[in-house]
């Protein structure tokens, strides 16, 4: 979906496909025919934009086939599809029984993340629409916080700074600009926004910025005024920004509370918990963590690391970090000009919801995630955006 903002300039926003299980080619083709393409028709347009997730193995049968790829690229405009960004932050194993601290790797100190996320940026620059130049991946924050020592640090500054060398020279070569995001994410070496300002201007590179992910943010508690101004005081690019809702629970010491939050407590994804208090923010890893005894404070509210569904709040005693997200689709599209151009609905947890909630068939699975990008819709316009055909 494409939107004009006042100033002239197209916003993209797009749905990502790290909801649908697939690691190979073929995987990606059928997400296409089965999901794509029919919430294309459920919103009655005629080009829709999907954050393509490519994990380990299509990634690489598209980079060394060029018949497979222009495949790929006939298929999205064949079936009304776009991307212009990519979610490479899961390597693969994103649809496994149990996810949890394996999405971590390979981190940036591994040689395996810059080979897959160069690939990934030789994909997208064939993939762009022939009226685009500009394309954006977003990426690992570095490492998860553990084992990460200085010596891995500057192996990972390295790599990302031939990645920025590598991305200048496929621009040289295809006149597309693909841009990398580091997206920050409770427990990770780049936790928050304020800290991705020293990694990032250390790299000092305009290919190389930051992935605004509004659960994540939500999550640590960051306001998003803040946030946004120290990235822009710092000249730290806003590559892409992904809109998602972190489960906000008001009350986290009452009984009933917990009961409610514990329903959201599932095996495969991790679900960091974090509390803000007067000696700063505190945290555990899962939720489970948190409900176990008094692991966490309790005296202030709890947001956990669930993206729960954009059009629908949970049910009390529970709600979402939906206003956050509104604030900060404020800042990045609301003013004189956008902060980014690629916007990327990313609830990747529907089948992680607790059973009551979970779509028991496709049709509901596309329903849902046509809901999410309606309302993201709604709040561009509402914002002064005019959606394009």
């Amino acid at each position: 979906m494409r939107f004009r903002h006042p100033d002239g300039s197209t916003v993209h926003l797009a749905y990502c496909t790290n909801v649908h299980p697939a690691e190979t080619l073929d995987g990606v083709l059928a997400q296409l025919r089965d999901h794509c393409e029919p919430v294309r028709k459920r919103l009655g347009r005629d080009r829709l934009g999907i954050g393509l997730w490519l994990a380990k193995d299509a990634a690489r049968a598209l980079v060394t086939d060029p018949a497979a790829l222009r495949g790929l690229r006939t298929e999205l405009d064949r079936r009304g599809l776009e991307a212009v960004t990519l979610n490479g932050f899961p390597y693969e194993g994103f649809g496994a029984e149990q996810v949890k601290y394996r999405v971590y790797r390979p981190d940036w100190a591994e040689p395996e993340r810059l080979s897959h996320t160069h690939a990934l940026a030789r994909v997208l620059a064939q993939l762009l629409p022939d009226d685009v130049t500009e394309g954006s991946i977003s990426t690992l924050p570095l490492a998860w916080r553990t084992a990460y020592d200085d010596q891995r640090a500057a192996t990972a500054r390295t790599a990302l700074t031939t990645l920025a060398e590598r991305l200048d020279a496929l621009h040289e070569l295809t006149g597309r600009s693909i841009r990398i995001g580091l997206e920050p994410e409770p427990g990770c070496v780049v936790e928050t926004t304020a800290d991705a300002i020293a990694p990032l201007t250390a790299i000092g590179h305009d290919r190389i910025g930051i992935c605004v992910d509004t659960c994540h943010l939500a999550t640590s508690f960051e306001d998003p005024d803040t946030a946004l101004d120290a990235l822009a005081a710092a000249r730290v690019p806003v590559v892409k920004s992904q809109l998602s809702a972190a489960l906000h629970a008001e009350h986290p010491h009452l009984p009933e509370v917990r009961e409610a939050l514990a329903t959201f407590d599932e095996p495969r994804f991790l679900h960091q918990t974090r509390t803000s208090t007067s000696a700063g923010l505190r945290g555990t890893d899962d939720l489970d963590e948190a409900l176990a005894g008094h692991a966490l404070p309790d005296a202030s509210p709890w947001r956990a690391h669930f993206h729960v569904p954009l059009h629908t709040a949970p049910a009390a005693p529970l709600t979402s970090t939906l206003p956050i997200l509104r604030a900060a689709l404020a800042r990045l599209v609301g003013g004189p000009h956008p902060l980014t151009r690629h916007l990327e609905v990313e609830t990747y947890t529907w089948q992680s919801l607790p059973p009551e909630l979970r779509p028991r068939a496709r049709a509901q699975l596309i329903d849902g995630i046509a809901a999410e990008l309606a309302l993201a819709r709604d709040l561009l316009t509402d914002l002064g955006l005019k959606e394009l055909p």
